[in-house]
């Protein structure tokens, strides 16, 4: 999980670099807020997932979950609205590719892990 947090802050910093580069300081903070809009709410729930709970049992590991899933979803709406209220001036195209970006960081995690996994494993079948 820590790796795919600090993948997203990495992406996130490279694109406002870019971004500024291209056209401007609006569009550098802009594209950071937007992967921060992505990066603070992960970094909530993955603090959900690893946190000892004093019920160790599934059970309580799935309402870790789902807590963590509500909360960042909370989050992200919270944030963007703050950004949107607060931040002036603000260019939209950057801030969503920023966002976007962070999450395709996430997908990109769940992949590479999937097929580590695969890789490290031997597959037997019928029991061999």
């Amino acid at each position: 999980m820590l790796r795919v947090l600090i993948g997203q802050l990495g992406i996130g910093m490279v694109l406002a670099v870019v971004f500024w580069g291209l056209d401007g300081h609006v569009a550098g903070y802009s594209a950071l807020l937007g992967s921060l809009a992505c990066v603070v709410p992960n970094a909530f729930l993955a603090l959900r997932l690893v946190v000892p709970r004093r019920d160790p049992g599934a059970g309580a590991l799935i309402r870790a979950a789902y807590i963590g899933e509500l909360g960042k979803l909370a989050l992200t709406v919270l944030i963007f609205s703050l950004v949107f209220v607060l931040v002036r001036p603000l260019a939209a195209l950057p801030l969503f590719t920023g966002f976007i970006a962070a999450q395709l960081v996430t997908f990109a995690g769940l992949l590479l892990r999937d097929e580590q996994g695969q890789n490290g494993k031997t597959s037997k079948t019928n029991g061999e």
